[in-house]
């Protein structure tokens, strides 16, 4: 299984940012997808995440500024931030789990200036 995430950056508060994971290395269709979180000093957070069948779920942080999408013909999961707060400030990471295991991406840092 491989992950690799993309598209994160340094964005002024206000501003949006779309991150894209490419996944590798299994039946992408037939897996749940999420993102996660982790501030400095702060533990790893969910999200968001997508179902095989495309059903969302958003953390209440989030929910109404972001939104996650799949494509399961580029086997890519994106998620689309929009009205980013510097509370936002992260490394983003990409996820699935597997028979009970979880996987994942290598992270891409997401930075909100106020």
């Amino acid at each position: 299984v491989q992950l690799v995430e993309s598209g994160g950056g340094l964005v002024q508060a206000g501003g949006s940012l779309r991150l894209s994971c490419a996944a590798a290395g299994f039946t992408f269709s037939n897996y749940a997808m999420n993102w996660y979180r982790q501030a400095p000093g702060k533990q790893r957070e969910w999200v968001a995440g997508i179902s095989s069948g495309g059903s969302t779920g958003y953390a209440d942080s989030v929910k109404g500024r972001f939104t996650i999408s799949r494509d399961n013909g580029k086997n890519t999961v994106d998620l689309q931030m929009s009205s980013l707060k510097p509370e936002d400030t992260a490394v983003y990471y990409c996820n699935t789990k597997i028979l009970l295991k979880n996987f994942w991406g290598q992270g891409t840092q997401v930075t909100v200036s106020s």
